[in-house]
């Protein structure tokens, strides 16, 4: 039976975000595409009509895993006047750390595109430089830059490194250590806080 354009596209919309979703929980080598087709409910044998290999889904399933939390960084952005805290906030939070499937892909997929050179690295390359230009052209005065000095895009670096290494040892330390895990969120809340805050 053949398939309209329009379900061939909404198909494949299905197997990237189920994908996205897996690759986050599991990593890049932790899941199949035979799995990843399951999961979206169709055959295996139909994965090669929508992407040619592995590799093209995964790196575009890691682009894909960048546009919510992207969107909601620069909407938090507008909605707060330019104060990134409240965002800080939210990505810093249990809930946040329990639902990796669900969250930002650099604290779950970092480390495994560090040893994939190729289209994965540079999607992941891509979206951690999207999320480095969104810090760095807002001031914790509220201004926005459209060029950022050396002072913003440090403290970019230095945002988004704790957001990230802080979700990583959060994570890590849920189950055997959970209230270090607790400890770790909210210390960051609390620096991330301060380094942004308004005089």
């Amino acid at each position: 039976m053949k398939v309209s354009k329009e379900q061939a596209s909404a198909n494949r919309q299905t197997i990237l975000e189920t994908a996205a979703r897996l690759y986050r929980e599991r990593g890049f080598d932790g899941v199949g595409v035979a799995e990843i087709t399951r999961e979206a409910g169709f055959t295996h044998g139909g994965f090669y009509g929508h992407f040619e290999s592995k590799e093209a889904l995964a790196a575009e399933a890691c682009e894909l895993a960048f546009a919510a939390p992207l969107a909601r960084l620069r909407a938090s952005l507008d909605k707060h006047g330019g104060d990134a805290r409240p965002y800080f906030q939210n990505y810093l939070r249990p809930q946040h750390r329990d639902a990796a499937g669900q969250g930002c892909p650099m604290p779950a997929l970092a480390a495994d595109a560090a040893r994939a050179p190729g289209p994965i690295a540079d999607a992941l390359t891509r979206g951690i430089a999207a999320y480095l230009e969104t810090l760095a052209g807002q001031r914790p005065d509220g201004t926005r830059t459209e060029a950022p000095d050396a002072a913003d895009k440090a403290r970019a670096i230095l945002s988004l490194s704790a957001l990230v290494g802080g979700m990583v040892l959060a994570r890590a330390t849920a189950a055997g250590a959970p209230a270090l895990s607790d400890e770790i969120l909210a210390s960051l809340q609390q620096q991330l806080g301060d380094c942004w805050g308004r005089a």
